[in-house]
């Protein structure tokens, strides 16, 4: 059953069992101090009564008529709250009517109340002799009268504690409800989030603590919303640059490599009929070979920049260490008044296929976009082993790429290269940053190895 409560319902049982139980404590401590408080008051007035008939019966004896004065004190006396005097003869005989009962119409406590406080009467006895007779004035205690204004003092106090205790009831569950209600929106958010709405909003509102929360919640929908944007337009980017690629490969091989192909179809068929004739020229089969031997030439150069374009030439004949450096000599190259330093740690040791595909393109894209964008006269590449490890235990290789260039504006987004980048070094399960100042750009990424 607690299990399938609500933190609201929690928390209203719970306030609900401490009232009572505070309530309850209460009760049975006054239930437990009823019986030393009417044994105090019993024993209080049996003494006071004691001594006061001791003090009046002294001089009963030079009364004019002791036994008319005796039997007036005892009816005097009978008038107490608390007690009952009751004359009796040297046998033990009533010689006074007995007390009547004043309460019997009223509404006492109940027996089990009784039995509980004060199970018993006291009654004390006060020797009288009146010219030698003997007799004796019974002092009986009647603490009914103090035990009803204690019980009625337990029942009010119950009455009007249960009604407290419902009216806090009441009020802590309006709070508590009023404390939780952003917990519901909290709840709706979440799920239209869960649905792909990235632009549901939670007002906060409620305690400090839930209100934060609100405000994380938002800013992750923010976030969320802004990565799938860029997944989307990253998305439309890639598919436009596939198209525009293959527009290009496509160009170039009916531009380029037809003609090509063109050209040492005719020579070979120049050829061909030349070795049909009885006595070919010299001059002609060295003409006609010289044009294929151009075409084939040019045709090798073709290829080679096709295949630059599809993946870095000489990165896996080469190495990455060989491949960065000659990628750094081609930019120092055509911008001599750009300062390039390239740092590759000796304990790098070997990444992988895949992790120095990435390294290369990351430093690659870095380059292009400080010589179109930055300004910069200096930059700095540094590769190095990261010092952390990945979650599942693979080395990170650190690609640091610094300029001192003139940064980013405020608010200007990443590019549509760096964001490929990322989600491309994501997949691998690494990190890429770019920190933007007024000494330049910094671009940072982990690149997970093949190193164990």
């Amino acid at each position: 059953m607690w299990q399938n409560l609500s933190l609201r319902g929690r928390i209203n049982l719970l306030l609900a069992l401490l009232l009572a139980l505070g309530l309850a404590v209460n009760i049975v401590r006054q239930v437990a101090e009823a019986g030393p408080r009417v044994q105090a008051e019993d024993q209080s007035v049996i003494r006071l009564a004691r001594e006061f008939i001791e003090m009046i019966v002294a001089d009963l004896n030079e009364a004019p008529d002791p036994d008319a004065r005796l039997n007036q004190i005892a009816r005097d006396l009978s008038r107490l709250r608390h007690v009952s005097i009751a004359l009796r003869d040297a046998g033990g005989n009533p010689l006074t009517p007995p007390r009547p009962d004043v309460d019997a119409d009223t509404r006492g406590p109940p027996a089990w109340f009784v039995s509980l406080v004060h199970p018993e009467q006291t009654a004390v006895s006060v020797p009288v002799s009146i010219h030698g007779k003997p007799g004796s004035l019974v002092i009986t205690s009647h603490p009914n009268d103090e035990m009803a204004e204690i019980w009625d003092s337990i029942v009010t106090q119950l009455e009007v504690g249960s009604v407290i205790a419902v009216v806090l009831f009441l009020v802590m569950m309006n709070v508590v409800g009023r404390a939780l209600v952003p917990l519901q929106s909290l709840a709706e958010t979440m799920a239209e989030i869960e649905g792909g709405h990235y632009d549901a909003r939670v007002t906060p509102g409620g305690a400090p603590e839930l209100a934060a929360i609100c405000g994380k919640l938002n800013h992750l929908a923010a976030a969320l919303g802004e990565a799938v944007e860029d997944k989307r337009r990253l998305a439309g980017r890639a598919v436009s640059l596939q198209d525009v690629e293959r527009k290009e490969i496509a160009r170039e091989l009916h531009d380029e490599f037809g003609p090509y192909l063109f050209s040492l179809r005719a020579h070979a068929s120049a050829l061909a009929k030349l070795a049909d004739g009885r006595a070919p020229s010299a001059e002609a089969v060295r003409k006609h070979g010289s044009a294929l031997l151009e075409q084939i030439n040019a045709l090798q150069q073709f290829t080679r920049r096709v295949l630059e374009r599809l993946r870095p030439v000489g990165l896996a004949e080469l190495g990455l260490r060989q491949a960065l450096e000659s990628l750094s000599r081609l930019w120092r190259e055509s911008h001599p008044e750009v300062t390039i330093e390239t740092s590759i740690s000796p304990a790098l040791g070997a990444t992988g296929e895949t992790a120095d595909l990435t390294i290369y393109r990351i430093v690659q894209e870095a380059l292009t976009n400080v010589f179109r964008h930055a300004g910069a006269t200096s930059v700095n590449v540094i590769i190095e082993p990261a010092v952390l490890a990945t979650r599942d235990g693979r080395v990170c290789a650190r690609v640091r790429v610094s300029d001192n260039g003139r940064g980013m504006e405020p608010g200007q987004k990443l590019g549509f290269g760096l964001v490929g980048m990322r989600e491309r070094i994501l997949a691998l399960g690494g990190t890429l940053n770019v920190v933007s100042g007024e000494s330049g750009l910094t671009v940072e990424a982990l690149v997970p190895t093949a190193a164990a």
